[in-house]
């Protein structure tokens, strides 16, 4: 469920850029209740990421799963390739968005407030969100991470008996 409030979005503030239609659905001054982040599970600079956006999340909206448990991406219409390259934040209706953008809408939801969202929007901000993201998603494994996840639970990485 969408919360009320005002209702702009990307396309009528012309900001749609590369990341097109997946843009086009953030919709300001509104963040679900609830979003799922789909994450890589094996990173371990993921997985301090993952724990750390669950302790912002006092309310317990987000739900975080690696995209290493079985059937997890083709349940929400994503391939374990498009998993491997960036987090995915799922909307209660299905709709995945990508990388920065994901990244904003999970810290929206977490701390229920539409800030992220509206700060991604600012020109130049986004672009700049997503050129870094894809540079830590490069380089996550310079950075410093907890045991990863599914080195932690390898029964839900689909790792059983490992």
């Amino acid at each position: 469920m969408i919360r009320t409030g005002r209702m702009l979005g990307l396309a009528g503030l012309g900001l749609l850029g590369g990341i097109g239609i997946v843009a086009a659905r953030l919709q300001f001054g509104a963040a679900p209740e609830r979003v799922l982040l789909i994450f890589d599970g094996s990173c371990d600079f993921c997985t301090r990421t993952a724990r750390l956006l669950r302790a912002l999340d006092r309310r317990q909206r987000v739900t975080t799963l690696p995209f290493q448990r079985p059937g997890l991406p083709a349940e929400h219409h994503l391939t374990v390739a498009r998993c491997e390259q960036s987090v995915w934040a799922v909307m209660p209706d299905g709709w995945p968005f990508p990388a920065a953008a994901g990244t904003n809408l999970a810290l929206a939801v977490a701390l229920g407030t539409s800030l992220p969202l509206w700060f991604y929007a600012i020109p130049g901000v986004r672009q700049a969100q997503e050129r870094a993201y894809r540079w830590v998603a490069a380089n996550r494994h310079r950075f410093p991470g907890d045991t990863s996840y599914c080195e932690q639970f390898p029964e839900e990485c689909g790792q059983a008996g490992t």
